[in-house]
């Protein structure tokens, strides 16, 4: 999806072109569905839309399968055991399938891991996982309570999700109140859900959502911070909600919640100096390692650049190739094109290379 801008998956999405299934996923944040471009369900308004370069991203965004047009089907019809899978653990995603369930069914667990790993980039298990956690994010996004969750997302006990949260946050729900805590919270963009969080010093990760990518950032939360990591709101969260949909409106080119940061020596000074460069520009990373003083640590900046964990607000996509080439990023290029283009179009920009 990389070489894929959002406009043109907006096109596809809204003529229903049928070309483009399989190679992105569109969610609708109003009904929590996923579907295939050529869905034939009535169209949503653009700005209720984001979108995913896989299945597995939209699961754990919290997104259902649309019944209409079967997205996990987008790579081809499913054998008949798959489609039975499927229908059971959406019919009933609190449902525990285990490996005696299944050979109970005719089917070979490792035959099951297998396919889903190979289709899905999940196994079966994990597959069942991610639809009960992305339900209870999706509850958690719109504001339930950790008392309320377990048992509306389809767990059958606090105690089951308490130990499917611990993994995923490291420290169950709860524990620990009285400890410096970092509160996570989630919030739609235009470029799908983000997930943010703040500790009481000021925001310290904006990242859009991805099983993988949570993981990893959690973990370095915890670790870097030494304290739990847990969903809730945080006023510097809400302040940040606030100035993001202004941002993506248009209506503001300077961020002015408090950030929390830190890194190495050399990590701040270039999270700094992009925090320098101007709305509607770019710069390279050559000229953004001149501009801390080091032009002969291009690859440096580069490195750290990467190792930005907050998205946006400390603007690494803008920074590009010497060339003009977008180069890397994170979110995946199609999201930095986006981001530019709003930029670009909302400075009134046109030669932007520094």
């Amino acid at each position: 999806m990389n070489t894929i801008t959002v406009k043109e998956m907006e096109t596809a999405f809204l003529n229903k072109d049928a070309t483009y299934d399989g190679i992105f996923f569109t969610g609708v944040r109003t009904t929590g569905i996923f579907c295939k471009p050529s869905c034939s369900a009535r169209k949503p308004l653009p700005e209720n839309l984001s979108y995913f370069s896989n299945a597995r991203e939209a699961l754990f965004a919290g997104y259902r399968p649309c019944l209409r047009c079967q997205p996990l089907e987008a790579g081809g019809a499913h054998p008949d055991w798959v489609r039975e899978l499927l229908t059971k653990v959406d019919g009933s995603p609190e449902q525990r399938i285990k490996d005696s369930d299944l050979q109970s069914m005719g089917i070979e667990p490792e035959t099951a891991r297998r396919y889903f790993l190979k289709r899905f980039g999940m196994t079966f298990q994990a597959y069942c996982r991610a639809r009960r956690l992305g339900s209870a994010f999706q509850l958690i996004r719109e504001g339930a309570t950790l008392d309320e969750v377990p048992f509306d997302s389809g767990y059958e006990s606090h105690s089951g999700f308490r130990e499917a949260f611990g993994k995923l946050f490291g420290k169950a729900p709860g524990q620990s109140r009285s400890d410096e805590l970092i509160s996570v919270d989630w919030v739609d963009s235009p470029l799908g859900p983000l997930v943010l969080a703040a500790s009481e010093k000021g925001v310290c990760l904006l990242e859009f959502t991805d099983r993988r990518m949570l993981e990893k950032q959690f973990d370095t939360l915890r670790k870097r911070f030494q304290c739990a990591v847990a969903p809730g709101k945080n006023p510097y969260t809400e302040q940040l909600k606030n100035e993001l949909s202004e941002y993506f409106k248009g209506e503001r080119k300077k961020f002015d919640v408090p950030l929390y940061a830190p890194g190495t020596p050399f990590e701040e000074k270039v999270w700094q100096a992009l925090k320098t460069i101007p709305y509607g520009e770019t710069w390279s990373y050559f000229n953004l390692a001149r501009t801390i003083g080091d032009p002969a640590a291009v690859r440096a900046v580069g490195t750290a650049n990467g190792k930005n964990r907050i998205a946006i607000v400390i603007p690494c996509h803008r920074v590009v190739n010497k060339d003009g080439k977008l180069g890397g990023y994170g979110g995946g290029l199609w999201r930095k094109q986006y981001l530019l283009d709003l930029e670009r179009k909302s400075a009134g920009s046109h030669d932007l290379l520094f």
